[in-house]
């Protein structure tokens, strides 16, 4: 039996089949059918409008239907189609999916999860006939993000729940998340796609006790397209080296994980259960539009956005724009009025502010819930990734801070949340503030720390201090910033990233509990000064590197990466060469301690700008003043480490 939804590709299905039989010299005499069927496989049943055409649907649906509610189903083979956004949203198959977000019968409380996808959609639906049936096998090529995506985990519980045996066959090449082979050579697709796929085999045998977890067999398939097509031709079940796995909770791995540390880890607290909200970061769809280096010019853009008649064509051509922003903001055109108010700075990349128009008729996802609390008085926001999905080799570099609303990849090319420290009452300055540094002292008294009390209680339990809402100079207290500056340090540290680089890949990052004062204070110290230098904020970036003996205007023209010889013009470092406009050089600069680090980091996320008065060192080390306990380096060992304005 088949089931297809596209009426050429049935048609195309018939026509093959009935070729390649002619081939064989079989001929029907009975004029029996293919039992290929133009159904939706997620669905149930077709209903009939009374048509002509519309009765053979309905026909034909009830065909499919009759197999799919009378028919034993053994074996499913097949490579679903794969949607992130998917359009199959019947009650029969939304219901199947909800058994994917309970483990155990405890719901696993994710509000974004991909689980929708029609492939998913597709397993669900395949598991649900080899349940009916008890027994039988599915076999599949679909994409590989359900075997280690935390957001699946109660889909891999279900799968082992009902399956006796799991084998998949990881064939990698996802260039989204830049997979190369273990030896370092191309790790290619076998598709021309940019998710990486896996082959999974779902084996039920009904031999397996109810309570029993299946077992799980995994392999990994690197290298060329045809290399891997080569192998899998060559292979099979029987002969490959299979690695079997020992899923466990929480989250039920289907790839191979380094668990060494994992129960220390375990122990520490989750920052996004520390934090009472956090939101994703600000999406606009059309940065180019939405967002601008100066208040000036995003003023005068959105005035001459309103005054112009600039059809949908024109403003994509102008700004650059995607085939859906054009569009939301010409139908919001005529409710957009302009107030001065609501221009404010947004942090955009590291060391990288923007101008913007905080209103949800200019910014696609504007998460106005949780960004309004750094527009009504002084705040501070962590800003971290859920899980780095980046090469190994790079690690967690993935964290930043703002005192700014915050673009979505603040702190990552994937989607940064923001964990705001202090949230503002409801009715506090219910219109945004245009200028923060006017905050009045009673407006900031009337905010309350966004962190949870339990956590909080457990850390004043661990050193014997009192928790204020507000940093006071009272003896035996701390205070949110002292939290926030604790976390920073940790989250900074190479010590750290090292011993929990595999759990920090799987979710957002666990913090340990303070459990000695003195150490607490000499992090929250080191917290602090990298939160000060990433900020700008440091005394420290007022200690120039530089010299300029020739005065200019200090516009950078050249940025050169890659090593180049001496030059009498300017001393250059090993790793490159930096120049400015045709007058201005500078003389000296010292070469980077951190190697490597600094092409990338200035490649990624360090921002070069003209504000004058010289290069200045944006991290500088600091251990004569505070000892770094077990090798912590303020910088974060991956972090930016220089930024040049």
């Amino acid at each position: 039996n088949g089931f297809e939804l596209l009426m050429a590709s049935y048609a195309m299905a018939h026509l093959k089949l009935d070729l390649l039989l002619r081939d064989t010299g079989y001929k029907s005499n009975t004029g029996q059918r293919f039992r290929v069927y133009l159904t939706n496989s997620l669905e149930e049943s077709h209903p009939d409008t009374g048509t002509f055409f519309a009765n053979w649907l309905s026909t034909e649906a009830n065909e499919a239907n009759h197999i799919k509610r009378d028919t034993p189903v053994m074996c499913i083979i097949g490579n679903p189609p794969y949607s992130g956004i998917s359009s199959n949203n019947g009650e029969w198959i939304t219901k199947l999916i909800d058994d994917y977000k309970y483990i155990d019968g405890e719901y696993f409380n994710e509000r974004k999860h991909w689980l929708n996808d029609d492939y998913v959609k597709f397993i669900r639906y395949a598991q649900h006939f080899i349940e009916k049936n008890g027994s039988g096998i599915i076999a599949f090529i679909n994409p590989h993000g359900f075997l280690d995506n935390p957001t699946f985990r109660g889909m891999r519980w279900n799968l082992l729940k009902t399956y006796d045996k799991i084998y998949t066959i990881d064939l990698h090449g996802n260039s989204k998340k830049k997979e190369i082979s273990p030896d370092g050579s191309p790790d290619v697709n076998v598709f021309d796609i940019q998710q990486g796929v896996s082959i999974n085999f779902f084996i039920k045998t009904g031999a397996k006790k109810p309570n029993d977890l299946g077992k799980v067999y995994h392999y990994d398939l690197y290298g060329k397209r045809e290399s891997k097509y080569n192998f899998l031709q060559d292979n099979n079940l029987a002969n490959i080296e299979f690695q079997e796995l020992q899923p466990k909770e929480p989250n039920y791995f289907f790839v191979p994980k380094n668990n060494q540390g994992q129960e220390e880890y375990e122990k520490g607290f989750r920052i996004d259960n520390l934090f009472n909200q956090n939101v994703t970061g600000i999406v606009s769809m059309g940065d180019e539009f939405a967002f601008a280096d100066t208040k000036e010019e995003i003023i005068n853009r959105l005035n001459s956005f309103v005054e112009d008649n600039l059809d949908e064509n024109e403003l994509k051509n102008k700004f650059n724009l995607g085939k859906n922003y054009a569009k939301f903001i010409l139908s919001n055109k005529l409710n957009l009025n302009i107030d001065s108010k609501k221009f404010t700075e947004i942090s955009y990349r590291p060391f990288d502010k923007k101008w913007t128009y905080f209103d949800n008729k200019i910014l696609w996802r504007w998460r106005e819930k949780v960004m309004q609390h750094f527009l009504k008085g002084d705040n501070l926001g962590l800003a971290g990734i859920r899980h780095n999905k980046e090469k190994e080799e790079v690690g967690y570099t993935n964290v930043f801070i703002t005192k700014n609303i915050a673009e979505a990849r603040l702190a990552d090319r994937f989607i940064t949340n923001i964990f705001p420290l202090y949230l503002y009452p409801e009715d506090q300055n219910s219109e945004f503030l245009q200028d923060k540094a006017h905050t009045s002292t009673s407006s900031v008294q009337g905010r309350t720390p966004n962190l949870n009390t339990e956590i909080v209680k457990q850390i004043a339990d661990n050193l014997s201090l009192n928790f204020t809402k507000e940093k006071e100079t009272t003896k035996d207290t701390f205070a949110p910033i002292d939290i926030l500056d604790y976390i920073y340090a940790v989250l900074h540290s190479p010590t750290y990233r090292d011993k929990y680089k595999e759990f920090l890949k799987i979710d957002f990052p666990r913090v340990p509990y303070p459990q000695d004062i003195a150490k607490f204070w000499q992090l929250v110290a080191l917290g602090s000064q990298l939160r000060e230098l990433h900020l700008l904020e440091s005394p420290i970036l007022e200690t120039y590197i530089t010299e300029y003996p020739i005065d200019g205007d200090n516009t950078i023209t050249h940025i050169q990466t890659e090593p180049c010889p001496p030059s009498e013009e300017v001393a250059r470092s090993a790793g490159g060469g930096l120049s400015l406009d045709s007058q201005t050089q500078p003389e000296t600069y010292p070469p980077s301690p951190y190697g490597d680090s600094l092409q990338r980091e200035t490649e990624n996320s360090t921002k070069l700008s003209s504000l004058g008065g010289g290069a200045r060192r944006a991290e500088e080390d600091n251990s004569n003043e505070t000892e770094s306990p077990e090798n912590l380096s303020p910088f974060g060992g991956g972090g930016p480490s220089y930024t040049f304005v």
